[in-house]
């Protein structure tokens, strides 16, 4: 039976084989480098909201508490969102009339909330609680970043399942006494440093974080 193939038809073959698997590799590493990159994380990105909200000017200015707004964050899991009344609390005394706040004043007068864009934004299959890290000690800078100096919210972290662990498996490296939680740009007391306060404080607060699959994908 005469031959169908030329000799060469054996290295073109293993051409196209092991080329092919570098191509897969090669597309699965640029993947990986976009997921990673802030076009895919979406960090340091201002959002657009109905109402443009600066927390540099409320909590960096004018000094207000985090829970004056979000004031179920150390009871459940949600740190919650105020209802359009909390901004009117002070806008039906100042500003009344900015164009601006037309959006506040026209949800206060109808009833209808506002709706804002969600910055950290976790997929469905991730439970997070906020009360109970607020509880243990982690201050809000640690995962929502320098929010005070924000004039409108980014998100400051990846919030990917690796960046999670980096505290679960050394919360000692984070956690800060609980009343320095709503502060922001705290740093350890004088003559202390968090390599020294970090496991007094686990030892006190008895952090034991967990990393089972389970306790954040239920």
């Amino acid at each position: 039976m005469p031959q169908l193939f030329e000799r060469s038809a054996n290295a073109f073959a293993r051409f196209t084989l092991f080329g092919s698997i570098f191509l897969i590799a090669g597309i699965g590493l640029v993947a990986t480098e976009v997921n990673r990159s802030g076009y895919g994380t979406r960090t340091d990105v201002f959002v657009d909201q109905p109402v443009p909200f600066s927390h540099q000017h409320h909590v960096g200015q004018l000094g207000l508490d985090c829970r004056y707004c979000h004031n179920t964050v150390e009871e459940t899991a949600s740190a919650g969102m105020p209802p359009t009344k909390t901004c009117m609390n002070c806008h039906s005394q100042i500003w009344t009339n900015a164009p601006l706040l037309e959006p506040v004043r026209a949800s206060f007068r109808t009833d209808q909330s506002i709706e804002w864009v969600r910055v950290h934004d976790l997929p469905d299959f991730v439970y997070f609680n906020h009360s109970i890290h607020i509880a243990k000690g982690i201050g809000c800078e640690s995962c929502h970043g320098p929010v005070n100096n924000m004039p409108l919210v980014y998100k400051a972290n990846t919030l990917f399942m690796e960046w999670c662990l980096q505290c679960h498996r050394a919360p000692e490296k984070f956690v800060r006494p609980k009343e320095a939680v709503y502060q922001f740009g705290w740093e350890p007391p004088a003559g202390q440093t968090q390599a020294t306060l970090g496991p007094r404080l686990v030892a006190e607060y008895h952090l034991n974080p967990k990393t089972d699959c389970s306790i954040c994908h239920r």
